[in-house]
């Protein structure tokens, strides 16, 4: 009986190895085999926009990649160059990192030597269908794995830094302590270097520039599929569930001067173009995947799936989400929401997006489907501007506040609340930076303090940055705490950056992604435990009232500090020193002068 073979990528079965790829302008494309350092070319043959060719043997295990031939014109999208080793875009494991070299970019150069190998997968087992391990409501513990694993003192040395460290005894204590509902792991796949960063003496420590969307990076997950799958059962053993923070929105293959290292020299057509043919940029790294091609929606979905399938995760946080949604314009009802909302694999899975991007109408806060959360920088801005000093008691009125507080039912409606609050995520200050610094101090990444945000809605406490003056410290630590208690008492579902817990700083660094040392690195030893204590009352009290914070059903009333019901005057005047929010299940009272709430 004929093997039924359906997919892309490289498939073991029956004793059969099968490789398939997309590149529907090519001529001709091989595959390449690499034994002992050698590499065996095969011809493919076509089959209709796919390249395809049988091997009647097992080649788990083996190196491979691809070469295209066809026209060099990139002036129309057309990159062939046979000279280019290629990598799978349905690779599922890798060699070796990748590594930017500037012949990547340059016709002729053999690249061979200079490129990642995607490695034949043996046939992956899928894990049962269940419901995810998440509650609505609850919280979303975002971490870079190696960042906060690398200095783990109680995880054994040759695991730090890896998928596996999560799985440790003492890392999921810390988890359970916090009442964590799921991780979001930044990145995991693998990426490259920007161009810019070399020169540098840097590299990308967050992997938002990823190459092949399924292929795990060699260094953080060195165990594979595997690996992941064990981590996360092991996580779902002890309650938490897993969010993979996926960039399906452009690849680092960059603008027209970066490398041909996959899609590029196979179907280019995958990159968003203006009409005269320019690469379109809404996300601010030189290309965008165009989502109006229904062969990058398959990858897309298939990426999910195998995430899925294979390593039972629970759901995905999408960077830069808008663009799953342009053709070129956004769309709220784009084919993409549909797609994933009737697979049997990702009907259930939890979707978190980013909801906006830096391309035209790229801000779409509030606009995703009815079952998709949604980051909401507006409860960030608001929340810090309430309780920022420096502004006086004016900015960021209680009117803002309550608001953000009760869900944010000006973006999403009077319905069980969609909005994932948060005060710091990665990209940004850290929670103590921001009571610490009022203004970045990006100098260590090279760019001369223009990058990252420019207003943060922050402030220092009177000294900008280090301190060991007992006073400052001690406002600071006050108003951390503010910060955290409005986090944790916010209708919705709440997300905390790993190290937030207790005080972690990056020294004012707001966009730290190429800072791969000890400025974002967890220090775990020198953690503040009395504000990690704090954060695990809070935790507490949240949970035995979670039923009544993920929606806006619970009837409360505002009152003032005295006890009256808030009027219009109340909520107009710039200098109420405070209000309370009243409920059958919770009382909170907020004193802005005692820079305070209180939970009961």
């Amino acid at each position: 009986m004929k093997t039924d073979w359906t997919n892309l990528g490289a498939q073991v079965r029956d004793g059969k190895t099968r490789f398939a790829v997309r590149a529907p302008h090519a001529h001709e494309v091989s595959l390449c085999v690499f034994v002992a350092g050698a590499e065996q070319r095969l011809a493919m043959h076509r089959e209709g926009d796919v390249w395809a060719v049988e091997i009647a043997d097992d080649l788990s295990g083996a190196h491979y990649g691809y070469r295209a031939e066809g026209e060099w014109a990139p002036e129309r999208g057309l990159w062939f160059d046979p000279a280019k080793l290629l990598v799978d875009p349905y690779a599922i494991e890798l060699d070796r990192r990748f590594v930017y070299d500037p012949r990547l970019s340059v016709f002729g150069e053999d690249t061979a030597a200079l490129v990642s190998k995607a490695i034949v997968p043996k046939s992956l087992p899928e894990v049962a269908l269940t419901p995810p391990h998440f509650a609505q409501g609850g919280l979303v513990y975002e971490l870079n794995v190696r960042a906060f694993t690398v200095l783990h003192p109680e995880v054994p040395e040759a695991q730090r830094g890896t998928v596996a460290a999560l799985a440790h005894p003492s890392v999921i204590a810390h988890f359970r302590k916090l009442r964590v509902s799921a991780i979001e792991l930044m990145p995991i796949v693998a990426w490259i270097d920007e161009r810019h960063l070399g020169p540098l003496g840097l590299t990308n420590a967050w992997g938002y520039n990823p190459v092949a969307m399924m292929a795990l990076d060699p260094e953080l997950c060195p165990g594979g599929v595997a690996e992941l799958r064990e981590t996360v059962s092991a996580l779902h053993t002890a309650g938490i569930g897993v969010v993979l923070d996926l960039v399906l929105n452009h690849s680092g293959e960059s603008d027209v001067l970066g490398p041909v290292l996959s899609l590029r020299g196979l179907d280019d057509a995958a990159y968003a173009k203006e009409p005269d043919g320019r690469l379109i940029n809404d996300t601010g790294t030189g290309n965008t995947l165009d989502f109006a091609q229904p062969a990058v929606r398959q990858l897309a979905l298939d990426t999910l799936r195998h995430f899925v399938r294979h390593c039972g995760i629970d759901g995905f946080r999408f960077d830069l989400a808008t663009i799953l949604a342009r053709g070129p314009g956004f769309d709220r009802d784009a084919p993409i929401f549909a797609e994933i909302a009737k697979d049997p694999w990702l009907a259930d899975s939890v979707m978190i997006a980013e909801p906006w991007d830096c391309g035209p109408g790229g801000y779409q806060l509030g606009n995703f489907p009815a079952n998709w959360l949604e980051w909401n920088d507006r409860f960030r801005d608001d929340v810090r501007r309430f309780w920022r000093p420096s502004a006086g008691l004016g900015d960021g009125g209680f009117g803002a506040m309550a608001t953000r507080l009760a869900g944010s039912a000006d973006v999403f409606g009077e319905q069980a609340s969609r909005s994932v609050n948060f005060l710091a995520a990665h990209d940004g200050f850290t929670l103590a930076d921001t009571v610490a610094y009022a203004e970045r101090h990006n100098w260590a990444n090279g760019e001369e303090n223009r990058d990252g945000h420019g207003e943060n809605f922050s402030w220092n406490n009177g000294v900008e940055g280090l301190t060991t003056d007992p006073a400052i410290l001690a406002r600071r630590d006050t108003d951390l705490r503010a910060l955290l208690a409005t986090l944790f008492a916010s209708t919705g579902t709440i997300m905390l950056t790993a190290g937030d817990e207790f005080g972690r700083s990056q020294k004012g660094n707001n966009n730290a992604y190429a800072q791969d040392n000890a400025l974002s690195w967890i220090d775990w030893t020198g953690r503040d435990v009395a504000l990690e204590d704090y954060v695990a009352e809070l935790a507490s009290w949240r949970a035995e009232r979670i039923a009544h914070l993920r929606q806006f059903a619970l009837p409360g009333e505002w009152l003032t500090l005295a006890g009256a019901a808030m009027t219009t005057a109340d909520w107009e005047n710039p200098e109420l020193p405070g209000l309370v929010y009243d409920t059958q299940a919770y009382r909170l009272t907020i004193d802005r002068e005692a820079r305070r709430i209180t939970l009961a």
